[in-house]
């Protein structure tokens, strides 16, 4: 394929130049374990130390309390099983209906498990109400663990509130900012949440390469057993080139993040505004909410979205139908269910999710096509049903 405009990065995102370039080096030259007491092993593990320090500067955090991992999915479940595990006496969890598949579905097999958990509701609009959540936490209560950023809408939840709401009643709170770290500035010192996940490959790092951020003091048990490595937090080698590489990313986005903000955000209200403008059946699912600014997640009524993907596809145009880790499903997906929204308009929902990467001529070539893409599959539509 001649040109591919990717509006898949909530998916995955492009790895920066610099990072590939920080990388390739180590994989090369730099391959010594960095457990290893020798000077080639402690020039590796001088590399690992200088991108934990980038992580941590990215958060707000310091060095001390970020533990790496192989990306969000293993943070998600060294975070809630950790807690879990350190504080066996207390059996009850709370979260929300809209959450990524690595913490749904995790709950749902601590519910298997003989746990309680009790998954909040949202509005609408996607929004998390903080006072459900007050009125849930119970003496028994062991975490609380909720997103920043949902990964097919981009609504945004409360967090601070959330956050300050779980400190006054002395509950830990797992933040799932996976989808916010590198485009939103978090203080972790401000938010007094307890860990906080996220992903290299979520703001152009490498994929395989994730952190979990662990405040100071918390109680919390390795799921992964092995040597001592992440302050026995995480067993295992680690992966020396991808931890370097997401540095560099974590870096870059601290740097970058404003101008970034203003700039793919102009590109989203852009592509937004037209499609709605253009095609009178398409609605914006979380609309009327705060939400990420590289996200839109547009429904286009009366349409399946698998369908849509295909002509997108074929024009050379990456986009999803929510997650990419539920894809293959007919239907509608359980962030757009818990929404209550009409399924005759949740089958369309298509996500457009944008980078710095891309540009205002890719959006304007999307807007072009949306439209002949819509008038295409309604007449099918029309004439199978006539």
């Amino acid at each position: 394929m001649d040109r591919v405009i990717y509006f898949d990065n909530n998916a995955t995102t492009r790895p920066l130049d610099a990072v590939i370039e920080a990388m390739v080096p180590i994989l090369r030259d730099g391959y010594a374990n960095p457990s290893s007491i020798h000077q080639f092993g402690q020039q590796t593990r001088h590399r690992v130390e200088v991108a934990r320090e980038q992580t941590a500067a990215l958060i707000g955090a310091s060095a001390r309390e970020i533990v790496f991992t192989s990306g969000g999915t293993e943070s998600i479940n060294l975070a809630i099983r950790g807690v879990l595990s350190a504080s066996r006496e207390k059996r009850h969890v709370i979260t929300s209906a809209v959450e990524h598949s690595a913490v749904r579905n995790l709950c749902g097999r601590l519910t298997d498990e003989g746990f309680a958990v009790d998954v909040l509701g949202v509005d609408g609009s996607g929004r998390l109400v903080p006072n459900e959540l007050a009125d849930r936490l119970r003496p028994d209560t062991a975490l609380v663990s909720v997103m920043h950023a949902n990964n097919e809408t981009g609504v945004l939840f409360p967090i601070a509130r959330v956050a300050a709401i779980c400190a006054e009643r002395g509950v830990p709170l797992h933040v799932d900012a996976v989808q916010s770290v590198g485009k939103l500035p978090i203080d972790v010192q401000a938010c007094p949440m307890t860990l906080m996940s996220l992903s290299g490959h979520k703001f152009h790092g490498p994929k395989g390469t994730g952190a979990l951020y662990v405040r100071r003091r918390t109680r919390i048990d390795a799921q992964i057993v092995g040597g001592s490595q992440e302050r026995e937090l995480r067993g295992g080698t680690e992966h020396v080139a991808g931890i370097v590489g997401m540095g560099v990313a974590a870096e870059a986005a601290e740097r970058d993040m404003a101008a970034h903000a203003v700039a793919v955000g102009a590109l989203r209200d852009r592509l937004e505004q037209r499609l709605v403008t253009t095609i009178g059946t398409s609605v914006v699912m979380g609309g009327g909410a705060e939400r990420i600014y590289n996200t839109t997640n547009v429904a286009f009524a009366g349409l399946e979205a698998e369908a849509i993907l295909i002509l997108l596809s074929g024009a050379g145009i990456c986009a999803s139908s929510g997650s990419a880790c539920s894809s293959g499903s007919l239907e509608p997906s359980h962030v757009i269910a818990a929404m209550g929204v009409d399924p005759r308009i949740g089958h369309g929902a298509i996500r457009f999710s944008l980078s710095h990467f891309n540009s205002a001529d890719e959006v304007d070539e999307v807007c072009r096509l949306m439209p002949q893409i819509v008038a295409r599959l309604e007449s099918i539509g029309s004439a199978s049903r006539g």
